[in-house]
């Protein structure tokens, strides 16, 4: 299908994304204080290769040059995170200036250069100081996230429109909270239930907060979503494993958001997470985001697995199925955004929904300063045309932020699978535009 930027109007936002800890480095400079992936990353074997975020791409120094990469890609919007722990070291109480003019540099060379700054509040980097005491099992961090978020609204709200409240919570908080494969290494079911309602509580109390602050910013959070479909087709007990999983990754963190509550009926482990709850938490979970942030890369097959605990099903990795797939294993199938935006087109109260991560890591040779990563362009463009059919059949999908802009630190897989369409060498951060940033400079140049 050929298609070009007019398609979508005038109103349509294009993007790229980036998160603080896969990119700053300077993870002690200037007052900073230790987060929960600098001391996850420094236990051995946590990540692969031994990998840390430590230096990452020195955005923290080439900050300058990257956003004037972006301007250069005609981009106009850019996401990124603020580290928690850079401007408010312990998590609570004192304020980090210097961490807190790191952040005004970029919005002000942002705004000089015409760029929208589109800020993640939260993207996993949590204090270690506050997961000392807890973290995210620790209800007392609904207290300590509104005090961060008021910090950053008081620094940065005279010039930021737009605000993202958390960054994939289900991620954050299986990986990180019940698996033990993310910072902060945690693992068992009560852990991860502690953490999801108190994370779930976050995200509609750090909206009213940010609501109550201005009126008028664009307010909304961001969800992994993947397209789940059954590993056999018409077999009655893989379809009851795609509504638990369903239920368990798409679903737990959007319904309680939109007034639903916890999808129990359709996953009964989830039950328990009412250990957790006080009087009155059913409606503090509820909160009416201007759009939701929707960040997919692929679909998943499942199968009734009768040994898995809790849920029964297992996802069925794409390189045993003999599919196309990515470096991270992630089948390419590039319906399956078309399909993720149509579900969540069926709740009612979603009123506008931005893809704000999508892309994908290839296998990247620079071969004469070029990068020709013919896989990524072809992906990137599948997808946004799969976004544009979407569009046209009603769905109120009103931006595409392309994950992500450089190649960074991927989080327990180091620095192995390559995202970026800019890529970095990590040894002497030089920076080189793949064929993929050329394609999505061409495509957004006016």
């Amino acid at each position: 299908m050929h298609f070009s930027k007019e398609d979508f109007g005038t109103d349509f936002k294009w993007g790229v994304s980036t998160a603080a800890y896969q990119i700053e480095g300077a993870h002690n400079k200037d007052g900073k204080g230790y987060s929960i992936w600098d001391d996850f990353s420094q236990r051995r074997k946590k990540i692969a290769n031994g990998h840390s975020g430590n230096i990452a791409c020195d955005f923290y120094h080439e900050y300058a040059s990257d956003i004037s990469i972006i301007n250069k890609l005609h981009i106009p919007n850019y996401r990124f995170s603020i580290s928690w722990s850079r401007i408010m070291p312990n998590g609570i109480g004192e304020v980090n200036y210097k961490g807190i003019a790191f952040y005004n540099r970029i919005i002000d060379y942002c705004l000089e250069l015409g760029i929208e700054p589109w800020i993640t509040l939260y993207h996993w980097d949590l204090p270690q100081a506050l997961q000392q005491k807890g973290g995210w099992t620790n209800r007392s961090v609904v207290q300590w996230f509104n005090d961060f978020i008021l910090c950053c609204l008081k620094h940065f709200g005279d010039r930021v429109k737009h605000w993202m409240v958390l960054n994939e919570p289900m991620v954050f908080t299986g990986a990180g909270y019940f698996l033990g494969v993310h910072a902060p290494g945690k693992r068992g079911l009560s852990n991860f239930l502690a953490a999801s309602h108190h994370a779930a509580l976050c995200q509609a109390e750090g909206g009213r907060t940010i609501r109550s602050y201005q009126s008028d910013f664009k307010i909304g959070t961001t969800f992994s979503y993947s397209d789940l479909d059954p590993l056999r087709e018409n077999h009655e007990r893989d379809a009851k494993a795609v509504i638990k999983v369903d239920a368990l990754l798409n679903r737990l963190f959007l319904e309680p958001l939109l007034g639903l509550g916890y999808p129990t009926k359709d996953l009964k482990i989830l039950q328990r997470i009412e250990r957790f709850m006080q009087q009155g938490d059913e409606q503090k979970l509820a909160f009416q985001m201007d759009f939701i942030g929707l960040q997919n890369y692929t679909r998943e097959r499942v199968k009734h697995a009768p040994f898995m605990p809790f849920i029964q099903a297992k996802i069925v990795k794409a390189n045993t199925r003999n599919v196309p797939h990515t470096l991270m294993n992630w089948e390419v199938y590039p319906p399956c955004i078309y399909k993720a935006l149509n579900r969540m087109q069926s709740y009612p109260s979603i009123k506008e929904i931005i893809v704000t991560e999508n892309g994908a890591a290839f296998p990247d040779e620079v071969i004469e300063e070029e990068v020709h990563d013919i896989e990524r362009v072809q992906y990137l463009k599948d997808h946004i045309s799969q976004v544009l059919l979407a569009k046209r059949e009603g769905v109120h999908v009103t931006g595409y932020f392309v994950w992500t802009l450089m190649d960074n630190f991927e989080w327990a897989e180091g620095y192995h699978p390559r995202f970026g369409i800019v890529h970095v060498d990590f040894n002497t951060q030089k920076r080189i535009i793949k064929n993929s940033g050329k394609w999505y400079s061409q495509f957004l140049a006016p």
